[in-house]
């Protein structure tokens, strides 16, 4: 049986939804008094990690037209009430290949054009790395990409940047939140026409000069003409949007030898070869990895479904594949902008960033070549405006960042995370290697030599639904008040709780810099390290294991004992979380 108030707030929302499919929708919810009401109305979407997301269906706690116009809303009134000149210098606004995509997009640019506010809408779909140029490449105070980034089929999602073209945080994101809260039911949002709005003038599309600008800007993070460019590669764009602009970049960056997995060439809502859009998931490359096979290629690049992230896979000498971790290819761009950096005679002490959960290697590679080093929290949208606040109060200059879910920025093109500069860079990386017989693999490897390595694992264990969410709490709750004194036998040295805001070991607790956030970090003898945190954009509580290995570990029986202490780290921490 359904409480009366869920039943009441779905029947409120019924009355104001403005689209007739998830009016119907709800309405049959309400008719059976589904248990499913629960869950459609569990509370509104909140700004996560990325912004909005969630299930496409009617609703409070869905994707759907009423969420998209409210939360417009919320983002005109905070532009108007925060940004003087939002009048004229508008709101960038794209969308990406998913369901409703171009409607959420459209009905985000008729509520900001009715408040006056200029749009430059993309007039097809476009990359998230686009929009995040074009912010500030237009000159706009702000930037909306409608998308779900690698989310399963029925999901979408409102992804919101800040002037800076970085994505929205604190206060920005609770200003906007209290906005749409105390805002209008959704039918009393007022719509300009968006043919008129054309016609006008302020609303324009977002442009093929656009596009060129920053297709130039990806050109300019390469060494152009290096290494043997007749490598071979397989590029999937995992029916996504990044197919345009990656294969243009790929040519005029003088790659000419690239084969596009046809199957998932197009962009398509539906996902139909892949159980799971996310090129971190078994099975997503498996086409790939054919036409690879076909193809003998040298290696195979994947971008996911709005081309913000990239995986990569390289041909070992023995004629197999092996995928690289997030990790590995953060190291492997990380490492080779210090070294192209080094070459160079630039002003301000070069920077790179990564997140509390990505390997520690790029710490230790900063450290030892003396270059500016941070941790942030999880979510570009804290590697970007770090970067940002050390180069104004540092004169820092931002070379690289990277967090382990296969996100990358290299160089200040877009200020998120872009998989289509970071694939023709780590190309340009792979053609210089192939120049001389080796591979990415054998850069890992004299990196290691170099600098020592780290074993590194992320274990997703998923907890759906409003419950899910409860049980999550309750687990991280339990952890954070009773931490584990060892693991594997290896003594738990520090306690790091993001949410308080401290750091505890034998010299007592003090204060850390990071944002509040619910996120806890086991650090232990010998280096290493154990990470739990709620993921901001899916219902997983998230695991993250890092083990550190000796200065030039790399040999196969040293990894493996790493292996090996990774797994018992993980089978006790998992015996505790599930």
């Amino acid at each position: 049986m359904i409480d009366r108030q869920t039943l009441e707030k779905a029947r409120h929302w019924l009355a104001h939804d403005p689209e007739s499919a998830t009016r119907a929708e709800l309405a049959r919810l309400i008719e059976t008094q589904s248990p499913e009401l629960s869950e459609r109305f569990a509370g509104p979407l909140k700004f996560g990690t990325a912004g909005l997301r969630g299930i496409l269906g009617a609703g409070e706690s869905r994707m759907n037209r009423a969420v998209v116009r409210r939360a417009s809303l919320g983002l005109a009134t905070f532009l108007l009430a925060n940004e003087p000149d939002a009048k004229t210098r508008g709101v960038v606004v794209g969308y990406d290949g998913r369901h409703f995509g171009r409607e959420f997009a459209e009905d985000t640019a008729a509520v900001l054009l009715a408040q006056g506010i200029p749009v430059h809408l993309s007039e097809r779909v476009c990359p998230t790395p686009l929009v995040a140029f074009a912010v500030t490449d237009l000159d706009a105070v702000a930037g909306v990409i409608v998308t779900a980034s690698h989310n399963p089929p029925e999901y979408n999602g409102y992804k919101a940047y800040a002037r800076n073209g970085a994505q929205i945080i604190a206060p920005a994101d609770s200003d906007i939140a209290v906005a749409i809260e105390t805002g209008p039911d959704a039918d009393a949002i007022v719509l300009a026409d968006l043919v008129k709005a054309r016609a006008e003038g302020s609303l324009t599309d977002l442009g093929e000069a656009v596009r060129r600008r920053y297709l130039d800007a990806v050109a300019g993070l390469l060494n152009v003409g290096t290494g043997d460019r007749s490598l071979s590669i397989v590029y999937t764009p995992l029916h996504g949007v990044g197919l345009e602009l990656c294969s243009q970049a790929f040519r005029e960056a003088g790659f000419h030898n690239v084969h596009v997995v046809a199957e998932q060439a197009e962009p398509d809502g539906n996902f139909p070869t892949v159980a799971f859009p996310n090129p971190e998931e078994k099975g997503a490359l498996d086409l790939a990895l054919a036409l690879a096979r076909k193809t003998n290629a040298h290696l195979i690049l994947a971008n996911d479904p709005d081309a913000d992230r990239l995986a990569a896979v390289v041909r070992t000498p023995s004629g197999e594949y092996q995928p690289l971790s997030g990790n590995d290819v953060g190291v492997l761009l990380g490492h080779y902008q210090l070294e192209r950096d080094a070459l160079t005679e630039q002003p301000g002490q070069p920077l790179v960033i990564t997140t509390i959960v990505s390997s520690p290697l790029l710490g230790v590679i900063a450290r030892a070549r003396g270059v500016a080093y941070n941790e942030t929290l999880t979510g570009f949208k804290w590697i970007a405006n770090k970067a940002m606040e050390r180069e104004a109060n540092e004169g820092a200059r931002f070379i690289f960042g990277y967090e382990e879910a296969l996100g990358y920025s290299v160089g200040t093109v877009a200020r998120d995370k872009d998989g289509i500069g970071a694939a023709v860079v780590l190309a340009t990386l792979a053609a210089e290697l192939h120049a001389h017989e080796k591979t990415l693999i054998d850069e890992l490897e004299r990196i290691a030599t170099l600098y020592g390595a780290f074993v590194s694992r992320q274990r997703s264990l998923g907890y759906p639904g409003a419950e899910g969410a409860k049980t999550m709490a309750t687990l991280m709750a339990k952890l954070r008040a009773a931490p584990p004194e060892k693991l594997a036998g290896i003594a738990v040295v520090a306690v790091t709780d993001c949410a308080a805001q401290t750091r505890t070991d034998a010299a007592g607790t003090t204060s850390i810099s990071l944002p509040a956030s619910d996120v806890i970090v086991l650090e232990l003898e010998g280096g290493h390290r154990v990470i739990a945190r709620p993921s901001g954009t899916e219902p997983k509580l998230k695991v993250y294991f890092d083990i550190r290995l000796s200065k030039g570990a790399t040999s196969a029986q040293c990894r493996a004992e790493g292996q090996g202490l990774l797994e018992r780290f993980e089978a006790e921490i998992v015996a505790r979380m599930t």
